[in-house]
This record gives C-alpha cells, sequence and structure tokens, in this order.
C-alpha cells in the first residue's frame, strides 16, 4: 500500500514521433528520452525518500518503545516488568516487520517499474535506431539506384546531343559544299556571259570600225572633188551658161 506522500509508478503511453527522411526526428527521438530520464530520477530519488523515511521510522520505533516501556512500567516485580516488556517488545517488532514489509514491496515495486520504464525505453531506442538505420539504408539503395539512372540518362543525352551535333555539321558542309559549288557554277556562268558580252561587243566595235574605215576611204577623195568641183563651177558651159555644181553633179 502506498502512503502519504507516494506516487503510484504509471506505464506511460507509446509516443509517436514524426517520421522525417531517414527514420524518426531525432530531436522527438532525444526529447522522449530526456523525459524517461527525467522520470527515472525522480523514481529514484523516491527510493532515497522510502530508505530514509524507513530509517527514520525505525529510530522512531525505538524511541517508542523506550517511551512505551517507561509508560507502562506501574509494577516493580521482575516478573511483571519482563511480561510488559516482552509484550510490547513483541507489538513493535510486528509493527516493525509490517512497515519494514511494506516499505520493502513497495520499494521492489518502484525499482521494477523503473527498470520496466528504462528496459522500454533502451527497446524503443533500439528500435528507432535500427528502423533508422533501415530507413537511411533503404534512402541510399534510391539514391543509388537514382544516380544510376541519372548517369544512365545523361550518357544518353550526351551521346544523342553529339550524333545531333555530328550530324548538323556534315549536314552543314554538305550546304557549304553545294553553295560554294552553286557560287562557283554562278561564277562561271556570269564569266562566260560576261565573255560573251565582251565578244559581242569586239565584234560590234570591229565592225563599226570597218564601216568607219569604208567611210573613211570614201572621205579621202572628197578634197580633190571638191576642189574640181569648183574649178568647174567658174568655167563657163559650151553654151555660156554656167551650170551649177549641184546640177553638175546630179548630170554627173
Amino acid at each position: 500500500m502506498f502512503q502519504k506522500g507516494e506516487r503510484a509508478v504509471k506505464t506511460r503511453p507509446a509516443d509517436r514521433f514524426p517520421r522525417v527522411l531517414l527514420g524518426y526526428d531525432p530531436m522527438a527521438v532525444d526529447a522522449c528520452i530526456e523525459e524517461l530520464t527525467a522520470e527515472r530520477q525522480v523514481l529514484l530519488d523516491e527510493i532515497e525518500s522510502l530508505k530514509t523515511r524507513l530509517k527514520t521510522s525505525g529510530d522512531e520505533a525505538a524511541a517508542l518503545r523506550k517511551e512505551v516501556a517507561l509508560l507502562n512500567d506501574t509494577s516493580q516485580s521482575p516478573h511483571a516488568m519482563a511480561h510488559r516488556m516482552g509484550k510490547l517488545l513483541r507489538h513493535v517488532v510486528d509493527e516493525v516487520t509490517e512497515m519494514c514489509a511494506e516499505a520493502k514491496a513497495e520499494m521492489e515495486a518502484l525499482v521494477a517499474a523503473i527498470e520496466s520504464d528504462a528496459e522500454d525505453a533502451r527497446r524503443k531506442h533500439d528500435e528507432l535506431l535500427a528502423e533508422a538505420e533501415a530507413q537511411r539504408s533503404a534512402t541510399e539503395a534510391e539514391c543509388a539506384e537514382a544516380k544510376k539512372e541519372l548517369e544512365a540518362e545523361l550518357a544518353r543525352m550526351r551521346a544523342e546531343t553529339q550524333s545531333a551535333i555530328e550530324d548538323a555539321w556534315q549536314k552543314a558542309q554538305q550546304e557549304r559544299d553545294q553553295l560554294l559549288a552553286d557560287a562557283k557554277r554562278e561564277a562561271d556562268d556570269c564569266r562566260e556571259q560576261a565573255r560573251r558580252v565582251v565578244d559581242e561587243a569586239n565584234l560590234h566595235q570591229i565592225k563599226i570600225l570597218e564601216q568607219l574605215m569604208v567611210v573613211y576611204r570614201g572621205l579621202e577623195a572628197v578634197p580633190a572633188m571638191l576642189e574640181s568641183a569648183h574649178q568647174e563651177g567658174h568655167e563657163p558651159s559650151s553654151d555660156g551658161v554656167v551650170v551649177p555644181f549641184e546640177q553638175k553633179s546630179s548630170a554627173g
């Protein structure tokens, strides 16, 4: 039975810790462990208090035995005194034995409760650590798998990018070669067309020069013909009529 000033040991309900990436929240676990440790210390302090009270009760019982012996000492005969003292001692011993038994039972209950709470706390702590370790291992495996997949995806993307670059480069080379070929062909066509234009211009110039040469050759006799015409214009005709140069030329 619990006396006044004592408290019963109650089993704490199982705490539910918030879960995080690698298991339970370490701060919540540490707080729970600190709370259990504090309760254990309180129970240990109560045990020490009970031990002190037990010792005090023993001292009080001894003092009571002395007082009872003094109060009940009404007969001076040795036999009566021995009988009263024996009865009183048996009564005191019975009370002390009962108190000691109760205190021992209570102390054993407290110790058992403390040990049970401590064992539960250790087991819960071990479970939390095991779960956190399992969660960490699972997370590491997931991270490794994700890293492997990411590296494979990056390798594939690099290969595709390199292939696209090579294709684009090859296409650009082909387009450049085609543009160069087209430009060369157009340049050749332009040069050929220019050569033809130049040749045609040269031929046209030659024809013009030839025509001018013919005209020039025809003009070489013009001065002499003009002089002759002037001379003939001043000579009288056979009929005594002066014939104009134009008419003479027409007649001639």
